[in-house]
């Protein structure tokens, strides 16, 4: 049976991210590792037979931020030309062929697999962009202690108290819920619970964001209050999936693993050493 799946992935490191600073509107580009990070990523995940199949992709949700962006272009979904409704902020990395490497040819030779992009439209949604933070932006959590204790308030707690100046768990809730319905409603309800290979369309949904903004997300996608705190944890870099239980979209639920191909980590670090000894030639 066809079960739908969102896939969350936060964008790289970043110099912010390093040192634990509270990062949301303001722009700060990845760092050269988080760059490396997110290419490695897109070897090891995206592509066919991989966790996230580019073409089953139905859309895209990307954050404003060019940190979120970035990353997008740097996992090798294989947008079409001018599918990105931005100017790139670097080059875009190869699509990943996943386990379609190599194909054997009439003459009994190899030649490259054919890597399949993603058709989906890249949407830039204000609706993932990060928690606005007000007057704790850039601020670590350290410090907002220190303030705190010096005006005789207790700790910090974001999922209940929100930012002073910024957003609170209401909002951040409602603009979340709405984002949810829409994905549902346009993108799953048709394909949930229907037998396998009988839905043509592409179904999967993939959000590329903040780490604030995606641990709400997904825990309003199984109804949790956010003021309760998810207890959710999302590394830059890091990505997670969304999904259903019993092929059922009135019972959402967290994938919190699914089986790999073997291959699939030691395949994504050939890859990467290819491509060093590439560069090091030229």
């Amino acid at each position: 049976m066809t079960t739908p799946r969102v896939f969350i992935i936060r964008h790289g490191e970043t110099e912010w991210s390093l040192n634990g600073r509270h990062t949301g509107t303001s722009d700060i580009p990845l760092t050269p590792n988080g760059e490396k990070r997110i290419l490695a990523t897109g070897r090891a995940l995206v592509g066919e037979g991989r966790l996230i199949i580019p073409r089953n992709l139905a859309h895209i949700y990307v954050s404003p931020r060019k940190r979120a962006q970035r990353t997008l272009e740097l996992l090798g979904l294989g947008c079409k030309p001018g599918g990105i409704p931005w100017q790139a902020h670097g080059e875009l990395a190869a699509t990943n062929c996943g386990e379609k490497k190599t194909t054997t040819t009439t003459t009994g030779g190899t030649e490259a697999g054919h890597a399949e992009g993603t058709e989906a439209v890249v949407e830039v949604a204000e609706a993932v962009r990060e928690w606005d933070y007000g007057e704790y932006e850039g601020v670590t959590s350290r410090e907002i202690g220190e303030r705190r204790r010096e005006k005789g308030e207790g700790p910090w707690d974001i999922w209940r108290d929100g930012c002073p100046g910024g957003e609170s768990p209401a909002q951040i809730t409602a603009r979340l819920d709405a984002l949810i319905a829409d994905i549902r409603s346009r993108f799953h309800s048709h394909a949930i619970g229907k037998p396998k290979g009988s839905v043509k369309e592409p179904y999967d949904v993939l959000v590329v964001a903040h780490g604030h903004i995606l641990r709400a997300f997904a825990g309003r996608w199984i109804a949790k209050n956010i003021a309760d705190n998810p207890s959710l944890i999302l590394d830059a870099g890091g990505v997670g999936t969304l999904s259903y239980e019993h092929h059922s979209l009135a019972e959402p639920a967290i994938l919190l693993g699914g089986a790999f191909m073997s291959d699939v980590v030691e395949s994504a670090k050939e890859e990467g050493e290819k491509d060093g000894e590439g560069r090091a030639r030229s």
